[in-house]
C-alpha cells in the first residue's frame, strides 16, 4: 500500500511539474527600460585586446569574456572603440589595420574584429555602438606608421601638436575622411549605433592652443557642422542606427553655477554639446561625469540635472567605475551605484548610463559587480526608443510555453520582419519580473521557477514594442 501511495505520489508531482502554459487575455506591463553601456577603448589596450599581437583566438576569447560578463549582468550595450588613430578595427580598404590589435600598424589579425564583437553581442541580446575618433591621428607622434595612414597618405591636412598629431577639422579632406569611415561601417556592419567622444580639437597642453590660427567661435561653427552631418548621413544611411556623442562632462566654467572646470570645453575644444542636444542632432548625449556627487564644484547631481533640461533627447551620463578604489578620488564602490540610482531619478529623459569603462566591471572593481547583479542590474531592460524617430510597433509574436520541475520553456516566433529583439516577462503571483531580453534569431527561451504567466513582445531596431502575448498556466 505505502509503495502504491509512494508511486501516486511521483505521479501527482509529474503531472504539476509539468505544466502548459495557455493564450490568456491577461495584460502585462510594458517591458523595463534602460540603456546600461560600457566603453571598451582600444587604444594603448585599456579595455581590448588586454595586450598587442595576442592570436585570433585570444582576443576573442578575450571579447567573449567581457560579452559574457555584461550579459551576467544584465547589460545591453557595447561602446566598442573601432578608429582610435585614422585606423581600423574592422576590415578596411580605406585606412590600416589598428596597431593595438597585432602591434603593427597595417598588420589583419587575421579575423575581422568588429565583425565577430557584433555576432558575439547580438547572440547575447547586447547592442555594438561602433565609437570613432573622427580627427585625432596619433597619439604618439613617433609611432610608425603605414602607407596608407593618413600622416603618410596626406601629411597635408595634420598638424603636429605637443606629442600629438591631428587631422585639421577645418580642411574639407580631414571631414571627407572621417564621414566616410563611419558611412562604410554604418553600410557594411550590423552595428547599432555610431557614437563619438570628446576629442574633437585636442585639449590645450602647458598654455600651447591648436596651431590653426582660428577662433573658437570658428571652431565650434566647424564641429557644429560636422556633427549635424553626421547626423543626417547616418540617418539617411540607416535611420535605426543611434548616434551618440559623449562630450566633457562640464559644458562651460560656472554652469550651472558653482561648477569648476580646468578647461572651457566650449571654448577650447570647439565643443558645444548644449546646441547638438538642443537641435536633435544625436539620438543621445553622454556627457562624462566623472566626478564624485560632493562637492559641489563637480557634483554628479547637479550637472546631470543641467544637462537633462537642455534638450528632449536623452541624457545617459557618463560614470567613472574604474575610478573605484583609484588615485584620483579614491570613491568606494557605492558611489557608482548611488550615481545609477540618481541617473535613474534625475529629470524626465529616458533611463541610462554608461561605464568608463568596461574593465572596472570585469576586474569587478571594489565588489561593483557584485553589488549591481544583486541590486540595479539584478533583472534585464530594453534599451529605450527613439520616438522622435519611429512610433510604429512591431507585430505581435507568437509563442508557446511549457513547465517542468527546473523552469519554463518559451518558444518564439517573431511577429514580423521589423523584429530585432524578443523581451520575456515571468509573473509569480502578482509581481512581473523581466526575464530574459535574446536575439530575433531565438527559439527557446528558459525562465527559471515556475512562473504563473509568462509574456512575450517583439522589439524592433528603433526600440519600439509589440503587444505582449501573454501566457498563463
Amino acid at each position: 500500500m505505502l509503495a502504491r501511495i509512494a508511486a501516486l505520489t511521483c505521479l501527482l508531482a509529474s503531472f504539476a511539474a509539468a505544466q502548459t502554459y495557455r493564450p490568456s487575455g491577461e495584460k502585462a506591463p510594458m517591458p523595463a527600460r534602460e540603456f546600461r553601456g560600457a566603453w571598451a577603448a582600444v587604444v594603448h589596450n585599456i579595455d581590448w585586446p588586454s595586450k598587442k599581437g595576442l592570436s585570433a583566438g585570444a582576443q576573442q576569447a578575450e571579447m567573449r569574456a567581457i560579452l559574457d560578463k555584461m550579459a551576467s549582468l544584465n547589460m545591453n550595450a557595447l561602446i566598442l572603440q573601432v578608429r582610435p588613430h585614422c585606423d581600423a578595427v574592422y576590415k578596411s580598404s580605406r585606412e590600416p589595420w589598428s596597431p593595438w590589435l597585432t602591434g603593427t600598424m597595417g598588420q589583419s589579425p587575421g579575423y575581422d574584429p568588429l565583425e565577430y564583437a557584433i555576432h558575439q553581442a547580438h547572440a547575447r541580446g547586447i547592442e555594438v555602438h561602433a565609437w570613432f575618433n573622427p580627427f585625432r591621428a596619433l597619439s604618439n607622434a613617433s609611432q610608425a606608421c603605414s602607407s596608407n595612414h593618413v600622416t603618410k597618405a596626406a601629411p597635408h591636412i595634420t598638424k603636429r601638436f605637443g606629442n600629438l598629431v591631428w587631422c585639421d577639422p577645418a580642411q574639407t579632406e580631414t571631414r571627407a575622411r572621417a564621414f566616410a569611415a563611419i558611412l562604410d561601417v554604418v553600410q557594411r556592419y550590423d552595428v547599432d549605433g555610431v557614437h563619438l567622444d570628446d576629442y574633437f580639437y585636442p585639449y590645450p597642453e602647458g598654455g600651447r592652443t591648436f596651431p590653426d590660427g582660428r577662433s573658437p567661435a570658428t571652431r565650434r561653427k566647424i564641429v557644429d557642422d560636422f556633427v549635424q552631418k553626421l547626423y543626417s548621413d547616418v540617418k539617411r544611411a540607416k535611420p535605426w542606427v543611434r548616434v551618440g556623442i559623449s562630450p566633457f562632462g562640464i559644458w562651460r566654467p560656472g554652469v550651472p553655477s558653482g561648477i569648476e572646470a580646468g578647461i572651457d570645453s566650449y571654448e577650447q575644444l570647439g565643443c558645444d554639446a548644449r546646441k547638438w542636444l538642443a537641435n536633435g542632432w544625436v539620438d543621445y548625449l553622454a556627457p562624462q561625469l566623472y566626478w564624485r556627487d560632493q562637492p559641489r564644484k563637480q557634483s554628479f547631481s547637479a550637472l546631470l540635472s543641467w544637462w537633462r533640461a537642455q534638450g528632449s533627447r536623452p541624457v545617459w551620463p557618463g560614470i567613472a567605475t574604474t575610478r573605484i578604489g583609484g588615485p584620483e578620488d579614491g570613491r568606494p564602490a557605492s558611489e557608482i551605484t548611488k550615481q545609477i540610482d540618481l541617473s535613474r531619478r534625475i529629470g524626465k529623459n529616458w533611463a541610462g548610463h554608461m561605464h568608463w569603462s568596461v574593465k572596472g566591471l570585469t576586474k569587478n572593481q571594489g565588489g561593483i559587480s557584485n553589488m549591481l547583479a544583486k541590486g540595479a542590474y539584478s533583472q534585464p531592460a530594453l534599451v529605450p526608443p527613439m520616438p522622435w524617430l519611429s512610433q510604429k510597433a512591431p507585430g505581435r509574436p507568437s509563442a508557446s510555453a511549457s513547465g517542468s520541475g527546473s523552469g519554463v520553456t518559451v518558444n518564439v516566433q517573431s511577429g514580423d520582419r521589423s523584429t530585432a529583439r524578443f523581451a520575456v516577462q515571468a509573473r509569480f503571483g502578482n509581481q512581473w519580473r523581466m526575464a530574459k531580453v535574446v536575439s530575433a534569431g531565438t527559439r527557446s527561451v528558459q525562465v527559471a521557477g515556475q512562473p504563473d504567466a509568462v509574456a512575450v513582445s517583439a522589439v524592433d531596431r528603433f526600440g519600439n514594442v509589440s503587444a505582449p502575448t501573454v501566457l498563463a498556466r
